[in-house]
């Protein structure tokens, strides 16, 4: 018996070896060169940028913008479409309102705030300025201290005309009185945030560095409740945007994916991927435009090539077309403007994402230089588009024709995406803000 049970042992081990004849693992094999390169083209698919458009089209078109123009850029809170301005200013003049230097003001996207007349900023220390639009400062207020001023705090501003709400990218966040500066309340979170603020009724809404929407108490700055998404290692420094549809939420986080939210009780309603899992290295990069909405579908772009149309209701996509941008769109009637990264302006139409024509507004910088100058923002007045670059640019552009009609050397840095204040233009830079009329 015991002879046998020897044998047997002796069988299995046998069986088992680690040889190359062992059943045990899987046949070993020399890999071909097909194979290799197999490989190499499944990779390359995977990971591979699709083709930009870098070409005009129907770039004779001349188009007709109807509809109302609105008096200021702040309308439209909620949807962040801010439509046609009712401006059409010269810019022969200009003026500075200087202020200590912001550091790494090129990461972030911090905007004006404007309550009636007045302007509010901030400088490189986090001290809060409002001035009206003579450039006369009413206060300014600094409530941070001396250690995390040297940390040198990037503020983003909501008011409701009665309070204003600031957060920032060293976990803080507070509330003031938006006539006298007075701070009401301060809280603290457990991470930066990044986003755009929105205030709806008597509720914050703010999106921290771990992609969770955080819903605060307008009140007493209490943690009312939040939302999780998924978070990665590496983020790029895209503030990331949000709006409000009825008692609905949707945002959008860092790698990507579009969330649906119940603003009353958190309730996940659905959320939507917009970038494969496949290629889930590439969202490190990834900088999706602001969202806009219609109040019954999302539009909104990225720096993949990807121009999306999502249904707020069934949180599906309707179409998706080939626009390189991660600047906040425009929409106008049944028309969506918005700027390639590479200097096209795009006309699509909303309801199948056909593009209807493409100019190139870059035409004007030499060819060597304009493949180092990206767009940073633009809107729409009365009759003309202002754009925005980084290289301190401000273009002029006809509406009707796509054509750039003049450049402005503003400053030889990165300026912000314009805004209109009655008959005003400011455009934000590092260390002023610049009022053109």
């Amino acid at each position: 018996m015991n002879k046998l049970i020897y044998f047997l042992i002796i069988i299995i081990l046998s069986g088992c070896s680690l040889n190359k004849n062992s059943k045990f693992w899987t046949t070993s094999e020399k890999i071909s060169k097909e194979t290799k390169l197999e490989n190499k083209i499944l990779k390359e698919e995977l990971y591979k940028e699709e083709d930009v458009l870098e070409k005009e089209f129907n770039q004779n078109l001349k188009i007709k913008v109807d509809g109302k123009t609105n008096f200021n850029n702040q309308i439209g809170n909620y949807t962040n479409n801010n439509g046609r301005v009712n401006f059409d200013g010269n810019l022969q003049n200009i003026s500075r309102y200087k202020f200590s230097k912001i550091k790494n003001f090129y990461q972030y996207e911090p905007e004006l705030s404007f309550h009636g007349d007045n302007v509010i900023f901030f400088n490189n220390k986090g001290t809060i300025l409002k001035f009206n639009e003579n450039s006369k400062l009413n206060w300014q207020k600094n409530y941070y201290s001396k250690s995390e001023k040297k940390l040198k705090p990037v503020l983003q501003f909501a008011n409701n005309n009665k309070y204003l709400v600031v957060a920032d990218n060293i976990a803080k966040y507070y509330l003031l009185d938006i006539e006298t500066g007075q701070q009401i309340w301060s809280k603290n979170n457990n991470a930066p945030f990044n986003s755009q603020i929105k205030i709806y009724e008597d509720k914050i809404f703010v999106i921290d560095f771990s992609n969770t929407l955080r819903c605060f108490s307008l009140k007493n700055g209490e943690e009312l409740w939040n939302v999780k998404t998924e978070s990665s290692l590496i983020r790029s420094q895209k503030r990331l945007s949000m709006v409000i549809v009825k008692n609905t939420i949707l945002f959008n986080n860092s790698i990507g994916d579009i969330s649906a939210v119940d603003l009353n009780n958190g309730e996940l309603l659905w959320q939507l991927p917009t970038q494969s899992s496949l290629i889930y290295e590439s969202t490190f990069s990834l900088e999706t435009s602001d969202i806009i909405t219609d109040n019954n579908n999302l539009y909104f772009s990225n720096n993949k090539n990807q121009f999306f149309s999502v249904d707020i209701n069934t949180g599906s996509f309707n179409w998706e077309t080939k626009i390189n941008s991660n600047l906040r769109p425009t929409l106008i009637g049944n028309m969506l403007f918005t700027v390639s990264q590479e200097g096209y302006l795009f006309l699509v139409e909303k309801n199948n994402g056909n593009i209807i024509r493409s100019t190139d507004l870059f035409d004007q910088f030499k060819i060597k230089k304009r493949d180092a100058i990206r767009p940073t923002g633009f809107i729409l007045g009365k009759n003309k588009i202002y754009l925005s670059t980084d290289n301190g640019r401000l273009l002029v552009v006809d509406i009707a024709t796509g054509k750039t009609i003049s450049t402005l050397k503003i400053d030889n840095e990165k300026i912000q995406r314009p805004k209109i204040l009655n008959e005003n233009l400011f455009i934000v830079k590092n260390n002023s803000i610049i009022k053109l009329n």
